[in-house]
């Protein structure tokens, strides 16, 4: 009789060769289907030309900026406030568990290109019939079985369906944090836009507060004239109604000021206690610069845009997806293995005797599916031409972005200069008008007619302002943000 023990040195032999055949069954993969991704050709500018700066003051660089571009506007407060947003925005919030999400996901995905090892243990007692179709006799009613395996299973990889499905994840976890970045620079341009528009609220509202305080005078003034017989009635209506249309602006930019401190708080992502019951801190920028893009700047510098990053990572994505799509036309082996024991006594579970294993290997074609897998692979390469297209109105869209942007900034900065230039003027001529309302040269509505045209040019040349500071903001947003010259 032999012994157990005289069986152990083979099944040591295939236990080798099946944990073997698991552990570099990867390497039997062959090349992968489905094109390798390149970067589709653009017809760019070979660098951007340079803005030069006219009679507006000094200038500087874009690449002067550095990442943290808000910089330039040199107020802490707006610095503070955008440290904040980055902080709490619930958009920004989003893009980053979106981020975790996909990175989730292509952990999941990449893990389909290895073994997978599971353990298993159980245990069952069964009855038979002694009525039932196969009677068995000699052999006890009632028997119990326990099993312990290790099971392992793996797809060999020969297509490259899994690689390409591993790409394809990569590339949407890249997709994923450009778009995190895309929603972070959007919010720091709206953060800073918001904030100029809540400082012109402000000022504006000072304007019209001055300007009401004015009327008020003017209409006492006019009242006492009245009664003293010195000033019709007529002069003193078409006064009462300029006060009544300065209350009137004042409340409209009163409740502008209101949602623009309500917008900014929302974007801070503060709390609702907080947008009712808080305001927001002001603090006073500095002057804005002109803003001069480098000579002889790479105009390619523009793909680093985040949202640029973003279509072309979903471009890679859906060109991998084709090779996945592809493979599905080609054979798939399968290799699945367990090493383990099964004994009707569970002390006895482990020992020698009750050991089992089993290898086997598995080959699938497909034949005929109705035209299921050419169907799939159309689809992907469908979903990549979308892509490809998506990716070059992109591109042509960012340089139109850039492009509007300086344009804006420089509509901006000849409005302002011409805003001011009108309200200057017109401030000079009512002064003119008054003394020769007192000099009895002119009449009371050439004053209030001044008056209402130099505060119509006010409120303009404060909203021009805040104009061209937003401009800055658009530019760096275009730009895809701020970068260091040596980038």
């Amino acid at each position: 009789m032999h012994k157990p023990t005289n069986r152990r040195p083979a099944r040591s032999g295939l236990l080798l060769s099946l944990l073997f055949s698991l552990l570099f069954s990867p390497l039997l993969a062959g090349c992968a289907l489905g094109p390798d991704y390149q970067r589709p050709e653009l017809d760019l500018p070979q660098a951007w030309n340079t803005i030069s700066n006219t009679d507006s003051g000094p200038a500087r660089l874009a690449d002067a900026a550095g990442e943290r571009w808000w910089s330039l506007y040199a107020d802490p407060v707006l610095d503070q406030l955008i440290d904040e947003a980055l902080l709490h925005n619930a958009d920004a919030a989003i893009a980053t568990a979106r981020v975790l999400e996909v990175r989730a996901l292509a952990k999941a995905t990449d893990a389909d290109r290895y073994p997978s090892l599971a353990a298993d243990l159980s245990g069952k007692r069964t009855k038979s019939s002694l009525l039932g179709t196969f009677p068995i006799g000699g052999i006890p009613r009632t028997q119990t079985d326990y099993r312990a395996t290790l099971d392992a299973s793996y797809e060999v990889d020969l297509w490259g369906k899994y690689r390409r499905a591993s790409e394809s994840a990569r590339a949407d976890l890249f997709a994923a944090e450009s778009a995190r970045e895309s929603v972070r620079l959007s919010l720091t341009a709206q953060i800073a836009q918001q904030y100029f528009a809540l400082l012109a609220a402000d000022a504006q509202v000072l304007v019209a507060q001055r300007t009401l305080a004015t009327r008020n005078e003017t209409l006492a003034l006019f009242g006492k004239r009245v009664d003293a017989g010195m000033l019709s009635e007529y002069d003193l209506h078409q006064a009462q109604a300029e006060q009544a249309q300065t209350r009137s602006q004042l409340a409209s930019l009163q409740q502008v000021q209101e949602r623009a401190e309500n917008a900014l708080a929302l974007l801070l992502g503060r709390s609702p206690r907080t947008i009712l019951n808080a305001s927001i801190e002001r603090g006073s920028p500095a002057a804005v610069s002109e803003l001069v893009i480098p000579a002889g700047l790479p105009s390619e510098l523009l793909l680093r845009r985040p949202d640029l990053r973003e279509a072309e990572a979903r471009l890679v994505a859906t060109n991998a997806l084709i090779g996945v799509a592809r493979s599905l036309y080609f054979p798939s082996i399968g290799l699945t293995a367990y090493l383990g024991g099964e004994s009707v006594a569970f002390s006895s579970l482990f020992s020698g005797p009750a050991g089992i294993f089993q290898f086997a290997a598995g080959l699938t074609q497909p034949l005929w599916n109705a035209g299921r897998v050419s169907a799939g692979v159309e689809a992907a390469e469908a979903r990549h031409e979308q892509m490809l297209a998506q990716y070059q109105k992109a591109v042509a869209s960012a340089f139109k972005d850039v492009r509007d942007a300086m344009a804006a900034q420089n509509a901006a900065r000849q409005t302002l200069a011409a805003e001011s230039e009108r309200a200057a003027a017109l401030a000079k001529a009512l002064k003119q008008a008054q003394l020769r309302f007192a000099a009895g040269i002119a009449s009371q509505l050439d004053v209030l007619d001044v008056e209402r045209n130099l505060l119509a040019a006010e409120l303009a040349r404060i909203d021009s302002e805040r104009a061209r500071k937003a401009a800055l903001a658009d530019i760096f947003k275009a730009l895809g943000g701020g970068w260091s010259e040596n980038l």
